[in-house]
């Protein structure tokens, strides 16, 4: 608890002399109270100047010696004395701030063109205004701070790379390729990390399918050029200095001003990134350089120290003799969660489209009627390529059991269908579900106690559970975690563009007056109803797969097995507050369970969207 007092402190007041030639003089020692009236007297004060004219008196804090400077300018006018010719200027000082200041005091005419009177050097102290009865006692509670970690470096590059991965800038990215395919060239980025040109690589045995390859390319090259950025220190800098750049926003999470905020920013990266020097018995002379050894997060560093005997080369070197660790996946992680890819699927979107598809084939589904009979693309529209070739390269995608297989694994979630009900897993993470929520619970716990100003909130259950999870993600990282997550999302990516394009609006309609966040998301819950699917928002599923991403990101890159700092585990809840209670709300609104009560519900979300499909089918009366 923090609690401002007004405190019994004095303010002396040496005052500065300036041209003119009228004397004015204070006792050498002016002691006033705070709230009671500070005059000043000019001797002989010239008739020139006027009886009735108003002057400016400027009391202006000397901010040399006190962080904050006040300036104080107060409109007086002057009483003249008949008899001495002296002038008397009075000033209020119950706005005065309290503290220990050197404060100037100068009397400005405001008359222009005349001269101002001069000021002998005099001191005046001004004291507190002591507590009488019945006067009101100011009090102010604030809320309880850690100072920040470097740590928090982290989040800021982690919430800046999975906002560079949502469907507007991948939209925007698509669409200015699609209409100008030499753009392709142009947006990727040169150095040492240029890209080769896939669409050299990615051919299709099948006729009229560039359209499909060019939009298959582009989405790789999305992906390749935002999942996983070699973000140094420069490349911060600059991102933090971009215009447009939200640094408010990124001044509110971690409690600091927005002014030099920036460079703050990347002096922690660079203490976090040198940090992991420490586990490879390696010194850093110059902290987040560009060398690689230096661009390793401590947490794989600790993995790393482990490999020590192996070395770190590019992949180019695959041969038996150079065996070594891949630099790029060491300095270089993608960051992408499969999660996101489950919550997108549970949302109905790779249905939607396989529904859409099927029809595209003549294929009708299980129902007598199909509801997307009407659905007759003419191949005047650009779509019908793009579906031919999305068609055709079904073999070539992921399948639904191989998805099921490692949400299974990395995060021991599953699926509900006819061709998932005989999946045999070989390992599961059957405790992440449980943990995960059990962690979101704690959060909960905390910000209720850290809004309450009367109240330190404890950050070592959520250290715990921080912890608790980060192991289970960490022994869930293995076999097909490096590259099914980005495969997945980028089919996931082509989905979606597909379903925005404006020709499934025309042909499928839907509801114009929901202010859907993206364009895709109106076509799903279309089709959603013709099918008699659940009658969820995806809007909920898609905040679920944004969020959580975030969230899970933040616990599987984080060294939180060696922290022991509640400081941190309470600097990363206030961060991603807005994202946890995002998740809470979409998870209540798409399953029906609190998260922020007591027993935390471990039930398969897939379990809890069958029941609720349950009760929204009506039940048939004979």
């Amino acid at each position: 608890m923090a609690t401002t007092v007004k405190k019994r402190s004095v303010l002396p007041i040496p005052l500065a002399v300036s041209s003119g030639s009228v004397n004015v003089s204070m006792p050498p020692s002016y002691m006033i109270y705070q709230g009671q009236q500070l005059q000043v007297t000019a001797e002989q004060w010239p008739q020139a100047f006027g009886l009735d004219a108003t002057y400016t008196l400027s009391i202006t804090a000397d901010s040399t010696r006190n962080p904050t400077g006040y300036t104080y300018n107060v409109a007086v006018s002057p009483i003249v004395d008949a008899q001495s010719g002296a002038a008397t200027f009075t000033c209020e000082t119950t706005d005065f701030q309290p503290g220990s200041y050197d404060l100037s005091l100068t009397i400005t005419p405001s008359v222009p063109g005349t001269d101002a009177p001069a000021l002998s050097p005099s001191t005046v102290t001004i004291k507190v205004k002591p507590f009488a009865s019945g006067d009101p006692v100011p009090v102010a509670m604030m809320r309880t701070a850690e100072p920040a970690t470097p740590d928090t470096s982290l989040w800021v590059v982690i919430r800046n790379s999975s906002n560079g991965l949502l469907f507007e800038n991948y939209r925007n990215f698509v669409d200015s390729i699609m209409c100008n395919p030499s753009n392709l060239v142009a947006k990727l980025p040169t150095g040492p990390r240029n890209f080769p040109s896939l669409s050299e690589r990615r051919f299709l045995p099948f006729p009229n399918m560039d359209a499909y390859r060019v939009l298959k390319v582009a989405t790789e090259c999305f992906l390749m050029m935002n999942c996983g950025v070699y973000m140094t220190p420069q490349a911060l800098q600059t991102l933090l200095n971009t215009t447009g750049y939200d640094l408010g926003g990124e001044a509110t999470r971690v409690n600091q001003s927005e002014s030099g905020l920036p460079d703050e920013i990347v002096s922690w990266w660079k203490t976090y990134l040198a940090g992991g020097n420490q586990y490879l018995n390696t010194s850093s002379t110059v902290p987040g350089s560009n060398d690689p050894q230096n661009m390793i997060i401590p947490y794989l560093a600790l993995v790393r120290s482990r490999l020590s005997d192996l070395a770190v080369k590019d992949d180019c070197s695959m041969g038996i003799q150079c065996y070594s660790i891949l630099q790029r996946k060491l300095t270089n992680p993608c960051l992408i969660e499969l999660i996101w890819s489950y919550w997108q699927e549970e949302g109905m979107l790779v249905q939607t489209l396989n529904a859409i598809s099927r029809r595209f084939q003549n294929l009708r589904g299980a129902a007598d009627r199909d509801p997307l009979t009407r659905f007759d693309l003419d191949p005047l529209r650009r779509l019908n390529s793009f579906l031919w070739g999305y068609v055709q390269d079904e073999q070539h995608r992921l399948s639904v059991v191989r998805r099921a297989y490692e949400y299974n694994h990395e995060y021991g979630l599953a699926l509900e269908g006819k061709a998932l009900r005989a999946l045999r897993p070989s390992d599961s993470r059957s405790k992440f579900l449980e943990a995960f929520h059990n962690l979101l619970y704690l959060c909960t716990i905390f910000f209720k106690e850290d809004d309450d100003t009367t109240v330190v909130a404890d950050g070592f259950p959520v250290l715990n559970a921080l912890k608790e999870v980060h192991y289970i993600l960490a022994a869930g990282a293995a076999n097909q975690f490096g590259e099914l997550p980005s495969t997945a999302r980028q089919e996931m990516l082509m989905q979606q563009w597909l379903l925005a394009r404006p020709e499934m609006r025309e042909f499928l309609g839907g509801k114009i007056m929901v202010p859907y966040p993206e364009e895709w998301m109106d076509r799903v819950d279309t089709v959603k109803t013709m099918q008699g699917w659940t009658d969820v928002s995806v809007i909920y599923f898609r905040d679920l797969a944004v969020y959580g991403e975030q969230i899970v990101l933040s616990v599987r890159y984080g060294a939180w097995s060696i922290t022991n700092n509640p400081a941190q585990a309470a600097n990363w809840a206030r961060y991603w507050r807005p994202e946890i209670q995002a998740y809470i709300h979409a998870y209540r609104a798409a399953t029906g369970v609190d998260l922020t009560s007591e027993p935390v519900n471990s039930t398969l979300p897939s379990v809890l969207l069958l029941r609720r499909l349950a009760t929204q089918r009506p039940v048939l009366r004979g």
